[in-house]
This record gives C-alpha cells, structure tokens and sequence, in this order.
C-alpha cells in the first residue's frame, strides 16, 4: 500500500453516507426475533412478537426444552443434559458422535472437579474407548482431559489462585480451561446447534454472523481509505479519522483483529443488557 494515498471520509460525510443506507423497521425486527430465537429467550421473544406484532415463524413453547437443556449443562449437570436430549430427540446424539464425545467428556470434567477420581477412571473405562475407536481424534481431548488427574489440587472454576504455593502445582493454562465455566457454554452451544438443526431451524443467530461481516468489511476499506471506524461493538460509534498517517497492513490486521475479539463480547453484553430469562 506505500506510495497510494488513501482517500479521507471525515464523519459528517460518514453519517450522511450512513443516512442514505435505508433498513426498514421490519427487517430489524425480524433480525431481532432471530436472535432471541436461536439464543432461547422464550419470554422476550412472546413480548417482543406482541409488541413488534411480528410473526417469529416457530414454535416458542419449543425454546423451553433446549434452554432447560442448555441450563443444566451450564450448571454441570451433564447426565440431566443427555436424558432431556434423547427424551426430546434421541436420535440427535445417536448420529453425531462428536457431540456425544463432548458431553461425554464434560461429564468426565464435572467428575474430576468434584474429586471423584474412581468414577471418573471406571467411567472412562466403560464409555469413552469405542467413541475414540471411532475417531481417533478424540484420544488427545480425552487424554488432555485425563492429565488433570495428575494434579492433587485442581481450582473448580479453572481460576488459579492468587497466591499459590510452590509446592503444590497447578495444571498449565490449557488444562485450566477445561474446567472454565466457558468450556461448559462451549458444549451447550455445540448441542443446542444440533437440537436446532434437528428441528430444521438455523444453528447460528444472524446477529453475531452481521458483527462479524462488519468487523471484516471495516478491514477490507481500511486499505484503500481512511474512514470513521467503529472500534467497539458494545458502544457501535464510529471515532473520526485520525489526522495522522493510517497504520500500515501490520497494523490495520491488529485492529480488525481486536476488533472481531469483541465480538463475542458484544453478544455477551447484549444478552445482559437485555435482562433476559430463558
């Protein structure tokens, strides 16, 4: 890019720019409804229909079986999880194998953070070695798994402690994540994906994919014009340009990389923002 000049959007001619871009009330609103959807916000979602008088296209009643689901996964209750699934649809798990192993696998986590090392080594022994015949990539996660029994103390919430002593070792960063309420929300996810695709609904809410497209457009114009960027998508303003010289490629990447990092961010704020009960 050295030696092109870059064309210079101040923002008023951002915005008027921006002004021009017409999004009817309908489209929002539908995009809304998607989200709260997918994302299982049952009560939102029956306000926001009424209100919005917009049609949501599916079942609501059917949200509560997945978020009750979700909700005993991001409590630990992993075998609750696998009994609501095949009740609702057994034939979920009995096709996707990389699902079972996760909730397999998270049922061998919630063992180890409870301190039941016998169980957990009887339970490896009984149901995970014809998954991994199946595919041998799951031996890794399963051994990685394991090697957090090498560890006499283990902190339940995969934070280390502030203060820790020498001599009792603490499993490496890529063990403690494991044991992160995320890693939880991760196989929730994976699973509420499946109960959606089974019920031939969409896997992925289109706001999250929309954030995404932003993040990457912003990069793309970045190299041919200096323009009013929006650097955070919890508060979504565009900063003016910088007078100075734009950064070079090296740079730029950084930013549209910090920048797609508060994307989930973004999703997560939005859902707290919202006071939502699923």
């Amino acid at each position: 890019m050295a030696g092109i000049k870059k064309e210079v959007i101040e923002l008023d001619e951002w915005n008027r720019r921006l002004a021009r871009a017409k999004v009817s009330k309908e489209d929002l609103d539908r995009l809304v409804m998607n989200f709260l959807i997918i994302e299982g916000y049952k009560d939102t979602a029956e306000n926001f229909s009424r209100e919005a008088t917009i049609d949501p296209g599916v079942d609501l009643s059917a949200i509560s079986d997945r978020m009750q689901i979700r909700a005993a996964l991001h409590s630990g209750d992993v075998d609750t999880a696998i009994e609501r699934v095949n009740d609702l649809n057994p034939e979920i798990l009995e096709t996707n194998t990389g699902l079972l192993f996760h909730l397999q696998q998270q049922r061998l986590i919630e063992m180890i953070r409870q301190g039941q090392v016998k169980e957990a080594l009887e339970f490896v022994q009984d149901e995970l070695p014809s998954l991994c015949e199946e595919n041998s990539a799951f031996l890794g996660e399963l051994e990685s798994t394991l090697a957090l029994l090498a560890f006499e103390t283990i902190p339940c919430d995969g934070i280390p402690p502030a203060v820790s002593d020498p001599d009792v070792p603490i499993p490496p960063p890529e063990l403690l994540e494991l044991l992160e309420p995320l890693h939880r929300h991760k196989t929730a996810s994976e699973l509420n994906a499946a109960i959606l695709a089974s019920q031939a609904q969409e896997k992925e809410s289109k706001l999250p994919m929309l954030l995404k497209m932003l993040v990457w457009a912003q990069d793309q114009l970045s190299r041919h014009a200096r323009f009013p960027r929006i650097d955070s998508l919890v508060k979504a303003r565009p900063r003016a340009p910088p007078p100075e010289a734009m950064p070079d490629e090296t740079e730029e990447s950084a930013l549209g990389a910090s920048v797609a990092i508060d994307v989930s961010g973004a999703e997560r704020m939005a859902a707290d923002r919202m006071t939502l009960s699923p």
